[in-house]
């Protein structure tokens, strides 16, 4: 009799594992779809999450700009920093008798470092010291050998000028070499018409320009720096974009050159442009590289100078003395290793 029964309870044993196997595969079954829903939803998230985290870095500094601004001439200071670095090295130093500048700065062009500066992110009106960005913007948009139809508006701007006549077809290394050496200001509106195609987009591109390196002291309203009206820069700005000028191999010959004879069409032939900078073949190592002059820049001067492989820029402004100035700044750097 006992047979029978552990069968049956055999039985019964069978049909309850199989209940509680198939429960179990159930819920095996319930817990890989979630966890495969889980999985995916994960994989789907992930790639969200990698880019948060990436857009919250990047985001950080955002969040601290939001924060109350330090003064203008920190932010100044913050800005430069990619081109210009400081403190100031050499500013114990104390010149007797003092610089006559209104605005000075002394850099280490290889570094960016600055070794001496005052009032640097002075803004003042710069003159022809302008033409450092008009030539950097259209050195970039035109070729040597490109040809330039001179514009009727070009003869008529303020002197100086270098006399072009409208109509007459020049190369634009010809007239390079007439804005930085001559300082004309009809070579200066010929470029910028013949790099953008008006005065009004070149003046937009040189304050793009000026915007995309960092200069915050700086806005431009002519491409010759003719017009003092808001037309301003400081030592630092025309220092830093110094720096970047004398990257481009043409710029940097072209202020090196003291003089420069170049043939014209008829009936003029030739002209002779000799270059305004007084340092060049005065100053040794000296190899550029602009000068300015307006009755409200007063007298400005951005000199360079290469000894023993190391260059220095040095930026003078409102200096009735720029010369004697730009030559003992120079000489401070030259003197001292930093």
């Amino acid at each position: 009799m006992t047979y029978p029964v552990l069968q049956r309870v055999e039985r019964r044993t069978t049909v309850r594992q199989r209940r509680r196997r198939q429960i179990v595969r159930r819920r095996a079954t319930a817990v890989l779809v979630l966890a495969g829903g889980i999985a995916a939803a994960v994989w789907q998230l992930w790639p969200v999450q990698s880019v948060n985290v990436e857009q919250a870095r990047a985001g950080a500094p955002a969040r601290h700009a939001a924060e109350p601004t330090a003064p203008s001439s920190h932010r100044a200071t913050q800005a430069h920093v990619r081109l210009l670095g400081g403190p100031p090295a050499l500013q114990a130093h104390r010149f007797t008798p003092p610089l006559s500048s209104r605005a000075a700065i002394l850099v280490d062009d290889a570094s960016g470092r600055v070794l001496w500066a005052q009032h640097p992110h002075e803004r003042r009106p710069v003159a022809s010291t302008t033409k450092i960005l008009t030539a950097l913007v259209a050195l970039n948009r035109l070729q040597p050998h490109t040809v330039i139809t001179v514009a009727k508006s070009v003869p008529r701007v303020p002197l100086v000028r270098e006399g072009l006549h409208a109509g007459e077809r020049v190369q634009a290394w010809k007239l390079f070499y007439g804005m930085l050496l001559f300082s004309g200001n009809d070579d200066a509106l010929a470029l910028a018409i013949g790099a953008a195609g008006s005065r009004s987009k070149f003046v937009a591109l040189m304050n793009d320009e000026a915007q995309r390196l960092g200069l915050r002291d700086s806005h431009f309203r002519s491409p010759s720096g003719v017009e003092d009206v808001d037309n301003y820069s400081s030592a630092w700005d025309l220092a830093a974009l110094t720096r970047v000028a004398l990257r481009n191999d043409r710029f940097r010959r072209v202020v090196r050159t003291k003089i420069e004879h170049v043939s014209w069409s008829p009936p003029t032939f030739a002209k002779v442009y000799v270059n305004h900078n007084l340092l060049l073949g005065s100053y040794r190592g000296a190899n550029g590289v602009k000068t300015g002059y307006t009755s409200k820049a007063g007298h400005c001067l951005v000199a360079s100078a290469t000894r023993g492989g190391r260059t220095l820029i040095a930026v003078v402004l409102d200096d009735p003395d720029m010369y004697v100035d730009a030559r003992r700044l120079l000489n401070l750097g030259f003197r001292n290793r930093v």
